[in-house]
């Protein structure tokens, strides 16, 4: 492990038309210490072409490939095994960071001695168009992570000097949500800048886009991470994931709707 290292963990899976924007961003990150560990999850488009041409004129960018397709926890997790860095950042290849990220998170971790922090982070779609914003709050303990990953995944990053080295359930959504939970059960609370230092893209046919399907992961998340029986798993996500979950979209609409409305 290098001290002041922060190792980006990117996965890599059809997204020629993204990846050269995510790599921009990180390149264009005022602090400079980083490596970038992107694990290609056997891509059929031009995606690992361009990340081998970034990693020819720049070291600190590294291509490592999966035999077989394993899917987003797999490929994370290989590129953290991979990892040098003392911090554990992530970056999906269609999504793109501010230049003060790095910079800005890191302070605040300094600042406050916590082992994880985050950030807002704005939404876009397909086309670079900004559609919304997703505010954080300045504080996540455990309990409020149980109830509703309140921790945007892209703006993420934990010290393994405070919370030693944490994989990624293996599981094939949701992972991002149960690595969350692993690490506060760690270290008991996250901070969260305010400013929005990162973008979010929605793509129409991206893992996580559509959000019917992703019930039963997230009531996995309750039985495989947390050990609660199944009975307790679906009533925890019926009576505290959904009453959480709908009214913080309700929230983020009506500030959307507000600031489109009086700006």
């Amino acid at each position: 492990m290098t001290d002041g290292l922060v190792s980006i963990i990117t996965t890599l899976y059809n997204s020629g038309d993204f990846i050269e924007r995510t790599i921009k961003s990180v390149l264009a990150q005022t602090y400079t210490n980083w490596e970038m560990v992107i694990t290609d999850d056997c891509s059929v488009d031009d995606g690992p072409s361009v990340v081998e041409s970034y990693a020819a004129a720049d070291p600190r960018i590294r291509l490592v490939r999966l035999s077989s397709n394993g899917g987003p926890g797999v490929a994370r997790n290989n590129s953290i095994m991979e990892a040098k860095g003392q911090y554990i950042a992530f970056l999906d290849s269609d999504d793109t960071w501010m230049p003060d990220k790095l910079e800005r998170e890191l302070e605040l971790m300094k600042s406050t001695g916590c082992g994880v922090v985050y950030s807002s982070y704005l939404t876009c779609d397909e086309n670079d168009r900004i559609t919304g914003l997703v505010e954080c709050k300045n504080r996540v303990c455990y309990w409020r992570i149980v109830c509703d990953n309140a921790i945007g995944f892209l703006t993420m990053m934990y010290d393994r000097k405070v919370t030693g080295l944490v994989l990624l359930p293996e599981i094939r959504k949701r992972q991002d949500w149960g690595l969350n939970i692993l690490l506060l059960r760690k270290c008991r609370v996250a901070y969260g800048v305010k400013k929005p230092l990162a973008s979010y893209r929605i793509r129409n046919n991206s893992v996580s886009s559509a959000k019917f399907p992703l019930i039963k992961f997230n009531i996995a998340i309750y039985h495989d991470i947390l050990g609660y029986s199944r009975l307790k798993s679906v009533l925890t996500f019926i009576f505290v994931f959904l009453p959480f979950y709908l009214g913080k979209k309700s929230i983020n609409r009506f500030k959307s709707f507000f600031r489109r409305r009086y700006s």
